[in-house]
């Protein structure tokens, strides 16, 4: 899919992360190997901390405590909303929608639109692409866009090659309609012939949850899950992202749809720092114009990567003026887009911690 939206911009951006944070060095007794192998890879992959949220705590649970504060420091009336667009791969429930959980949590009307989209990786760019054709139809209303994920209930602690990973988070995205806002460009690409790559095999209703879903084994790399756990297949994912993904952009940039001089800012996925390394050297893309930080600092948030990189690295940047952004996401699915918007003159910008 390749298409453009017009009159459309972003006007405010919180992150919202939990207060626990999972230091990488305190974990390493979790896997069996040498601690000193393990060592290795946290300079290599970019391992440091990452955030994790209760066991307790759920995704609407984080966009509630974030739409409630947008509500209550002004930055929105709950009148000028006309949809809550949710994605995510962690439902509070099969039903109710965690769209209409934060949506009546919030005291928000029945005249609300409220949406859930199943999306991890891309969640960020198939959220906006949602939210900018919604704004087509409501003219004089905003969409609140959340997006989060709380997979670190989903993947084993003895797991070294996905648990270091993992980040629990939430952002929240104000949409809204602007008619002096430059055109934005959009492509997104998806092949589910190789969604296997990353996968949580049971919870769903062609393998529930089942006490032998629930039984941890060494599935012969040395790491121990379950069927309930999540697995990314390292390898398949790197190269997808040295193939597919850099090609895309190659692409793009090869067409003159953007030049990467002219990008102020790359704000992509962050999978982990060695791979974004990579894709950068392969594309041509300046190190300095794209931040590989997150997962060093908050761990991978799935959909909520993108916004969250943008909030801890240039909140201060997007609040004061226009930048022009390459956007990209790749991953579960597998799926993987870019877009070229302006972000900047933000109402709002901010990261807050909570107790979840």
């Amino acid at each position: 899919m390749i298409t453009n939206f017009s009159g459309k911009k972003i006007s405010a951006m919180l992150g919202v992360v939990p207060e626990t944070i999972g230091h990488f060095d305190d974990e390493i007794g979790n896997y069996s190997f040498p601690a000193q192998q393990t060592m290795r890879l946290k300079k290599v992959m970019g391992y440091n901390q990452h955030r994790l949220s209760k066991e307790t705590s759920t995704v609407s649970d984080f966009g509630v405590f974030g739409l409630n504060y947008i509500l209550q420091n002004g930055w929105i009336k709950k009148e000028e909303i006309g949809a809550v667009v949710v994605v995510s791969l962690c439902p509070d429930y099969f039903v109710p929608h965690n769209s209409n959980i934060i949506a009546g949590n919030c005291g928000l009307g029945d005249g609300v639109i409220c949406l859930d989209i199943a999306q991890g990786c891309c969640g960020f760019l198939i959220g906006l692409m949602q939210s900018f054709m919604l704004l087509d139809h409501l003219p004089n209303k905003k969409v609140v866009l959340v997006n989060g994920d709380v997979l670190s209930h989903k993947i084993s602690k003895r797991d070294r090659n996905d648990y270091p990973l993992v980040g629990d988070a939430a952002t929240i995205t104000i949409v809204e309609n602007d008619t002096s806002a430059k055109s934005i460009y959009y492509e997104m690409h998806m092949d589910g012939s190789r969604g296997n790559a990353l996968k949580i095999p049971a919870g769903g209703f062609r393998m529930p949850n089942s006490p032998e879903t629930a039984v941890m084994r060494d599935l012969g790399d040395g790491n121990f899950r379950a069927l309930d756990h999540m697995h990314m297949e390292g390898s398949e994912i790197f190269n997808f992202v040295q193939t597919d993904v850099a090609s895309m952009l190659l692409d793009v940039f090869n067409r003159n749809v953007a030049k990467i001089e002219d990008i102020d800012y790359f704000f992509f996925h962050q999978p982990n720092r060695f791979m974004l390394q990579k894709l950068a050297e392969k594309v041509g893309i300046p190190k300095d114009k794209l931040f590989m930080n997150l997962v060093e600092n908050f761990g991978n948030p799935s959909g909520a990567s993108i916004p969250l990189t943008a909030v801890y690295n240039c909140c201060e940047t997007l609040l004061s003026k226009n930048s022009r952004c390459c956007l990209s996401a790749f991953g579960s699915g597998l799926a993987w887009g870019v877009m070229f918007m302006d972000i900047g003159n933000l109402d709002h910008c901010e990261m807050v911690e909570t107790t979840l």
